[in-house]
């Protein structure tokens, strides 16, 4: 059924898709960030009490929890002010790619060093 409403409506199936991803990423980041707050409440008791294993646990809660909470806000995907309007966030879709601002160079290590190295030299760096 879905794949026949693909094929039918494209558009509004993406719609449906990202408004749900929307949602579900959103209440990951909040059930996080409770999680974050309890995590600091058992780091604050252990240390009051001086239950070192306790603050311990609260410490690792607040690490995953925040993890977790930060790549689920990533992960969100953006509303565009369209009325239930939410971007094509596929895999091969431009906000899902990773931005770098190395380019692929082909080679191995040590070319790509003396590669560099004869650009120094020919720029006049290093002398």
């Amino acid at each position: 059924m879905e794949q026949a409403l693909q094929a039918e409506d494209p558009k509004f199936a993406t719609a449906m898709r990202g408004a749900d991803l929307r949602r579900r990423y959103v209440r990951r980041a909040v059930l996080s960030g409770i999680a974050f707050v309890l995590g600091i409440v058992l780091l604050m008791t252990g240390a009051v009490i001086q239950l070192i294993p306790l603050g311990v646990a609260g410490f690792v809660v607040m690490l995953i929890s925040a993890w977790l909470g930060v790549t689920a806000w990533r992960r969100t995907p953006e509303a565009t002010g369209d009325e239930g309007d939410i971007p094509n966030i596929s895999p091969g879709s431009p906000r899902r790619q990773r931005r770098s601002g190395r380019q692929r160079h082909d080679g191995t290590f040590m070319q790509r060093m003396e590669e560099r190295w004869r650009h120094r030299r020919e720029r006049g760096y290093g002398n």
